[in-house]
């Protein structure tokens, strides 16, 4: 019986047909397995037929209905296995399949295809730019080394052209993924013995024979980060049942060096707007560091519960192994200092959540007659108080306030401790405390104690741009500084809660470790523009604090319809028309489940859910923590979004009077920095919600729309 295997480039074009078409697709997978290789070759059904002056020999086509055919490459060796490599239109299934050629890379021994048609049209020419140019990127390489890392005749050819990196990148698409990926590493300035060590040794298998096999099944075996293997017969219905969280820890070869990286020295730290695989980096970072040794306890941790469950359910779809799962915590930072502080100090204070300390702070206030609000007082004891650990009155009054927009004497200091000492006294007394203060207790205990039972081998954290310097320090404190101690993943552009951070003044210096990924995979450039439209006009600093970060050079491999943003005169007119919308995604066979519709406040989430649940439309909050398994369209605050994604996203309610919420916004006249800070965050969650997105993102409103439409690109 033909075994199947699945190249990554189907998940990409499988996760976005049609119902139909799916079930298509899943019928002739069926049939393969079950005909022997001559009646594979003789049904009529399946149609698997050679394609006409192919380069690839081996590529055949077969029928998945009158209009779309699966592109499969064939072995010629005697073997069995076959690789389904995409689904496409009939006429567009013969031109991708003709122009591509799959090869055994000589050093990895992994299968790798190129679009050698495209290379050998291009190439001429540029040889002829080439020869003019002052410089090549890789004049310093020889044949010779170029040839041992794995880099065949026609790419040697190709490379010899290159001008710079980014036509490197442009040229990217069309060469042999490891090959490709080596070109990246030595442009990124490592030696030829570094490639070696940190790529082709890493995938080449062990006790390799000298010459590469010659056997299609034989390189399927070796390409396991790029091909999926069906093992047994009931397999393949649980592969095609959850193609979608199987992209989801896809890891693209410009990821892999970072998350692949034998070592690095100390901290390190990885950036990248929504979609560049941030998140994916930190689980194969995870998987990695697992894999150096049968001991090694790693903490994984982000900033909410829902982002936590997240990387729960995709670090375990990605390991698939039961114990290397037991030896990672997954958390929030929050839970794990509470978590510490149990173990260390044998009682914790029950955490407030921020309503309830604004009611202390209000109380405060009233008190003591200050001529301040309980949010300036609140912000105060966040920003300056808590991210620097000032414990006493005098250390208060020296200390620096960077980043608030008013200025405060000896004397207001003074009073203002005098609140910060009423504040702490009244949550004593009810056996309260706010999380950052557990965080800071947490950070204090592990500082002194055993970290062999308290303490963990390599932190990843994850969505970091979010977290206040009280964490980081529960974090700095959680492991021994050394090699690999903190990997960082993170976007200052999605940071929806108001932190600010310096992490070299927390110990924690990422200086010469430090990658930006540019490339976004996950949602469409449509979405990306309109989305990055709504950030215009702000300055953003970077994820340490010691600089500005930009989104130049950001872009989308994908294309698709533009984002719906649409205005309505009752709110009812409003969520008539999301259901609408949402039954039309249904419709083309896009699960409940892929489809996810958010909105500022809670209370309009009921409205939703209602309405939807009305017109027998299955729905669930995001806040239950539903499983893969649960079916319904995903209900979420726009706070809640981050980390998550979908195929299609509904963003609702987004007015003038809840983007920005003026009960977040600092007045101006109180702290103009302050108020930057503040309305620059509100801009920053409603790109987060828009860049959940991966194929359709639909906008709406009911009365006056958000100012920060206005700066968004065109809509349609």
């Amino acid at each position: 019986m033909p075994q199947l295997a699945f190249a990554n480039s189907f998940w990409q074009s499988y996760d976005v047909l049609e119902k139909p078409v799916k079930a298509g697709v899943r019928k002739a997978m069926e049939k393969f397995q079950q005909l022997t290789i001559a009646e594979l070759y003789a049904d009529k059904g399946l149609h698997l037929e050679s394609v006409n002056n192919a380069r690839d020999l081996r590529m055949r086509t077969i029928r998945i209905n009158d209009f779309w055919r699966g592109v499969v490459l064939a072995p010629d060796d005697g073997s069995d296995t076959f690789l389904l490599l995409n689904v496409v239109p009939h006429d567009g299934a013969y031109t991708w399949a003709a122009k591509r050629l799959y090869t055994v890379n000589t050093a990895t021994r992994a299968l790798e295809v190129r679009n050698v048609t495209a290379i050998e049209q291009l190439t001429p020419a540029l040889e002829e730019a080439a020869a003019q140019a002052p410089t090549l990127l890789f004049a310093r390489h020889s044949d010779k080394v170029l040839r041992d890392l794995g880099i065949d005749d026609q790419v040697l050819r190709a490379v010899r052209t290159v001008v710079d990196k980014p036509q490197l990148e442009a040229f990217g698409a069309l060469l042999p993924e490891d090959q490709f990926e080596v070109l990246q590493y030595l442009a990124e300035g490592f030696s030829p013995d570094e490639v070696y060590r940190d790529l082709v040794a890493e995938r080449r298998p062990a006790g390799a024979p000298p010459e590469p096999s010659e056997t299609l099944a034989a390189a399927i075996a070796n390409t396991t980060s790029r091909i999926m293997l069906v093992t047994r017969p009931d397999e393949l219905a649980e592969i095609l049942d959850k193609p979608f969280a199987a992209w989801r820890v896809f890891l693209h070869p410009s990821q892999q060096r970072v998350a692949y990286r034998v070592s690095y020295k100390g901290p390190a730290q990885v950036t990248g707007g929504p979609g560049t695989g941030k998140t994916v980096v930190a689980l194969h970072r995870v998987k990695h560091l697992l894999s150096r040794s049968t001991d090694t306890r790693v903490l994984l941790t982000t900033y909410t519960n829902a982002l936590a469950a997240s990387l729960r359910e995709n670090l375990a779809l990605l390991l698939g192994d039961e114990e290397q799962l037991a030896r990672v915590e997954v958390t929030t930072v929050n839970a794990f200092a509470n978590r510490a502080v149990r173990a260390l100090a044998g009682r914790v204070p029950t955490p407030i959540g921020d309503a309830d300390e604004r009611q202390i702070w209000r109380r405060v206030c009233r008190r003591l007659t200050l001529p301040w609000t309980e949010q300036f007082l609140a912000q105060e004891f966040r920003h300056v108080i808590l991210a620097q650990d000032v414990r006493s009155r005098e250390a208060y009054r020296e200390v620096s306030r960077r980043g608030r927009g008013s200025a405060l004497g000896a004397r207001q200091r003074d009073r203002v401790w005098e609140a910060v000492e009423m504040f702490s006294a009244e949550l004593r007394a009810a056996g309260s405390t706010t999380h950052l203060q557990v965080c800071a207790r947490a950070a204090q205990l592990l500082d002194g104690a055993d970290l062999a039972a308290h303490g963990f081998d390599h932190v990843v954290v994850d969505e970091a741009q979010d977290l206040h310097p009280a964490q980081w320090r529960v974090l700095r404190a959680a492991v021994v500084p050394g090699p690999d101690d903190l990997f960082i993943t993170g976007d200052p552009h999605q940071k929806i809660y108001d932190s600010r951070v310096s992490l070299n003044a927390l110990g924690i210096s990422v200086a010469g470790r430090s990658s930006r990924l540019r490339i976004n995979y996950r949602s469409t450039e449509e979405i990306l523009s309109w989305s990055a439209g709504v950030l215009v006009g702000s300055r953003v600093e970077e994820l340490g604090g010691e600089g500005e970060d930009s989104l130049t050079g950001y872009r989308s491999l994908l294309h698709g319809k533009r984002p719906h943003a649409q205005g309505y005169p009752t709110s009812q007119a409003e969520i008539a028309a999301l259901v609408k919308r949402v039954g039309e995604w249904l419709e083309q066979g896009i699960q409940p489940s892929e489809i996810a519709v958010c909105a500022r406040f809670n209370t309009s989430l009921n409205d939703v859910y209602d309405e939807l649940t009305g017109a027998g439309i299955p729905a669930v909050r995001v806040r239950d923590q539903p499983g893969a398994e649960v079916n319904g369209v995903r209900l979420a605050t726009m706070h809640a979004m981050k980390g998550l994604e979908f195929r299609c996203v509904a963003v609702v309610g987004v007015t003038a009077r809840a983007v920005p919420f003026a009960k977040e916004v600092t007045p101006p006249e109180v702290d103009p920095l302050q108020h930057e800070s503040d309305m620059l965050r509100e801009r920053c969650l409603l790109f987060v919600a828009s860049t959940r997105a991966r194929e359709a993102l639909h906008v709406l409103w009911s009365g006056s729309p958000s100012p920060f439409l206005e700066s968004a690109g065109d809509a349609g």
